[in-house]
């Protein structure tokens, strides 16, 4: 095989006209998201489905800082809920990281499905806390009931936890029932 040379007609094939610039042939931040998102409409959608991820993983957060908080108050003596109310921490800690972070980008061609696999992590986290509440409260779960001491605590986790499930599905909605496009950054 022969490399273009400037004597070699294929090279002007190869470079284009003679007058273009070679910083035109560089893809740029700006030129990319135009071609993606051709419309006003396009570009408001593509900001409503990250706004719900990005929320979403702030819900999580929020469920896994209220779980800590009641850790250190009052359940880190309980003996098996303690351990869940810090496993919960733990685990709303890297899946919220995670929803915040470029997964898309990082993960390469399986990006798209561990951001979903990730948002899934999210929704089964706070619908399994939301449970293990309303079940704690009614009937003994693993040997407790749910006394009621922190009215406000019980609050704020349940509307995390709800916040969570709500915006993380309307993303999972977006992303694969409505094949929605999506911001990779």
């Amino acid at each position: 095989m022969r490399h273009p040379t400037r004597d070699n007609p294929r090279f002007a094939d190869m470079t284009g006209p003679a007058g273009s610039d070679l910083f035109d042939a560089v893809p740029t931040r700006d030129d990319a998201h135009s071609a993606n998102l051709s419309t006003v409409s396009d570009r408001s959608t593509v900001g409503l489905w990250l706004a719900a991820r990005l929320l979403g993983a702030l819900a999580v957060l929020a469920t896994g800082a209220v779980h800590l908080h009641e850790y250190r108050r009052l359940y880190s003596s309980v003996p098996t809920i303690g351990t869940l109310f810090l496993l919960n921490f733990i685990g709303a800690t890297a899946i919220g990281l995670c929803l915040l972070a470029p997964v898309e980008r990082i993960g390469g061609r399986h990006g798209g499905t561990l951001m979903a696999l990730i948002a899934a992590a999210g929704i089964g986290l706070a619908a399994v806390s939301f449970a293990f509440l309303k079940i704690s409260q009614q009937t003994p779960l693993f040997g407790f009931v749910e006394p009621g001491y922190d009215p406000p605590g019980i609050a704020a986790a349940q509307g995390a936890e709800i916040a969570a499930v709500v915006l993380l599905g309307a993303f999972l909605v977006g992303r694969f029932a409505l094949k929605a496009r999506m911001w990779r950054w």
